[in-house]
């Protein structure tokens, strides 16, 4: 499905529902992906957006939480190590910006890392912001993490990815629509933490 307009859309079978960025990819309909996550691709861009429900991290600090989630994406990227990642901001959500109110807190990271798609050579650097919202009582990490490539290499497959036809121009996402994401995330249905 691909998805234009702001409009609120379920997630996780109807457990969540969010406004996602216009022009988004449902990314289950072109491949499978493991059942706690949820996978949004831009429709023209190399841009993703990725929702996952991670077991809750009780042994890291609530202010650590958010840098421990970008250094586990980082070790599944390979792009460990400060020549390959970095962060540049950590901060605080405050619980009035969101609608998931059933979150302990909330944490937003901004960072890039070095990344090759596919097992390839060539590394994009992408700018990675995250979201973890923390429910300790559900025993769930809820990270929101929006891919957003800011320098292609040559050699990449993505370098000469074509927009396929008959799709409309999408806008780039900003950070702006990730934000609308994360203020506009609810749960609809406990009973999705079993």
């Amino acid at each position: 499905m691909e998805g234009n307009g702001l409009q609120e859309h379920r997630l996780f079978g109807g457990a969540f529902s969010a406004v996602l960025p216009p022009g988004f990819r449902d990314v289950s309909e072109l491949r499978e992906i493991p059942n706690n996550q949820e996978i949004f691709a831009h429709s023209q861009t190399d841009q993703s957006i990725i929702i996952e429900l991670l077991e809750y991290q009780a042994e890291v600090a609530d202010a650590d939480a958010a840098r421990y989630h970008f250094e586990d994406i980082a070790s599944s990227n390979e792009a460990s190590g400060p020549e390959k990642a970095e962060i540049l901001m950590v901060e605080p959500v405050p619980k009035e910006q969101l609608a998931l109110q059933e979150c302990a807190n909330a944490w937003l990271l901004s960072g890039r890392q070095l990344v090759a798609k596919f097992n390839e050579q060539a590394r994009n650097m992408v700018s990675i912001h995250l979201c973890l919202l923390r429910l300790p009582q559900f025993s769930t990490d809820l990270l929101l993490t929006f891919n957003d490539p800011i320098l292609i290499h040559p050699s990449s497959s993505s370098a000469t990815a074509s927009i396929p036809s008959g799709l409309a121009e999408a806008p780039a996402w900003t950070l702006d629509h990730f934000r609308l994401l994360l203020q506009t995330l609810r749960l609809c249905d406990t009973a999705i933490f079993g």
